[in-house]
């Protein structure tokens, strides 16, 4: 096993709180093939070895586990039994037992059989990067949709381990008397009882989809279009959330802070006033089974005007974290390429030099105006004010402007269009009459048209 050595910035990671065990974390990762970039940039999505062992590191932190050691294991193939050769399994059951290790982290996807092998081995308990990733989960939920998406994960992932995971599962039993049936085995038992309490959950999860629905159709009748925060997790979106609300959302550098979605209203500069929404971070690999449970919550991203994709530009593996945003916002149904909805938000760039700042700005300086991205710093403030404009510009974008003529007397009126669309001008013609140049939702446009007398388009 290749160690890895110990990086201090990792400790920041870890929440307050005593450790729940002594672990070694281990990345199991296919070698590189012979000619390939050794040092990913932000032009090039390829994924350091050492930058992914270091993201499970945080991850093991983030459950307060004690990493007394991490390494990468290079891998040439994979082994059904085991995943890793029989060699580097006898390594690290020695490596654990004298580091008194009792949990073993394997930053890979590990299949029933091979979880149990590698337990009867090792003698530790061994999680895979999903269940990992289910244990902070289980940890950062709060709110009870929050609990009922992570319990219908964990119930999922639980369900595809009882094939053959515990043999005493397969045990028959005997009906009443002598000649009674073999009875229902507790494998299926088991699995009868999760089937159940998953359908009850999904049942749960249903009510709340239609009470953010509802939530939804009444922000609708009051025209506030929805900004939601999208990226990486620990890209900065909490901290970004706060710059632009003035709110206290927890935010903290450790992996998956923020779990459950939280939406303020900010007024832009132009008046408009947006509801801003917060979401949980992606990740790597992230289980489909996560994607399925937290569609209640990432509705809000479905439906949201603007998507603001909040990168972290001072880590090394920035483009690869990026395509691995997009893919998941590929799998909720969402063009990652829709250029009038999505901004790409370049965070951190407080944590750069000055050659990598003009290196940035000169990349962003070469994408086309439509898709170009935002520098900005959610910590100093620097670089808000041209985020708060692409927002407005991108809103702008998608709405329709009316030019209506009102009654300079109809108070009732112009009060009105104030509270549902953006005036955008407003003048007293030589004949008496109040024009009125005001930008609105398509959706929306008909409703103006019949309330009031709008010229023609121009």
């Amino acid at each position: 096993m290749e160690p890895r050595r110990r990086d201090t910035r990792s400790e920041g990671l870890s929440p307050s709180g005593s450790a729940t065990g002594r672990a070694i974390v281990l990345g199991p990762y296919m070698r590189r093939p012979a000619g390939r970039r050794s040092t990913p940039t932000i032009e090039h999505g390829e994924r350091a070895p050492a930058a992914r062992l270091e993201e499970a590191v945080g991850l093991a932190l983030a459950i307060d586990l004690d990493v007394v050691q991490a390494g990468i294991v290079p891998l040439n193939e994979i082994r059904p039994a085991t995943y890793i050769g029989s060699g580097k399994v006898d390594e690290i059951a020695g490596l654990a037992k004298s580091l008194e290790a009792g949990i073993v982290v394997c930053d890979c996807a590990l299949s029933p059989v091979q979880q149990r092998n590698l337990e009867k081995a090792w003698n530790a308990k061994v999680l895979d990067r999903t269940g990992l990733i289910l244990e902070i989960f289980g940890r950062r939920a709060r709110t009870k949709e929050g609990s009922l998406q992570v319990e219908l994960a964990h119930l999922t992932y639980q369900r595809s381990r009882l094939v053959r995971s515990w043999t005493h599962l397969e045990r028959q039993r005997g009906g009443f008397g002598f000649l009674g049936g073999p009875g229902e085995s507790q494998l299926e038992i088991d699995r009868r009882l999760i089937e159940e309490r998953i359908a009850r959950i999904e049942a749960e999860l249903e009510k709340v989809k239609k009470r953010r629905k509802l939530h939804r159709d009444s922000r609708a009748r009051v025209p506030y279009p929805v900004a939601a925060l999208v990226g990486y997790t620990n890209a900065g979106k909490s901290t970004l959330f706060n710059r632009l609300t003035r709110a206290s959302v927890m935010e903290a550098d450790m992996l998956f802070a923020t779990l459950d979605p939280t939406l303020r209203a900010v007024q832009l500069p132009s008046g408009m006033k947006i509801i801003l929404s917060d979401t949980v971070g992606f990740i790597s690999d992230l289980p489909t089974m996560l994607v399925a449970a937290f569609r209640a919550t990432l509705e809000e991203v479905i439906e949201a005007d603007v998507i603001l994709h909040v990168r972290d530009v001072s880590h090394e593996d920035t483009q690869a974290q990026s395509h691995d945003v997009e893919e998941v916002l590929r799998a909720l149904g969402i063009d990652a390429d829709d250029e009038d909805r999505l901004i790409e938000v370049w965070n951190k760039i407080d944590r750069l030099d000055g050659d990598g700042r003009t290196r940035l700005q000169n990349l962003a300086e070469r994408q086309p105006r439509v898709r170009r991205p935002v520098l900005v710093s959610a910590v100093t403030g620097e670089g808000t004010e041209a985020l708060v404009a692409a927002i407005e510009e991108r809103l702008g974008r998608r709405r329709v402007v009316l030019d209506l003529v009102l009654d300079p007397a109809d108070g009732a009126g112009v009060s009105w269009l104030h509270r549902h669309t953006e005036v955008m001008e407003k003048s007293l013609g030589d004949d008496g009459k109040l024009a009125m140049t005001v930008r609105v939702d398509p959706d929306k446009a008909g409703v103006v048209r019949a309330k009031f007398t709008a010229l023609p388009a121009h």
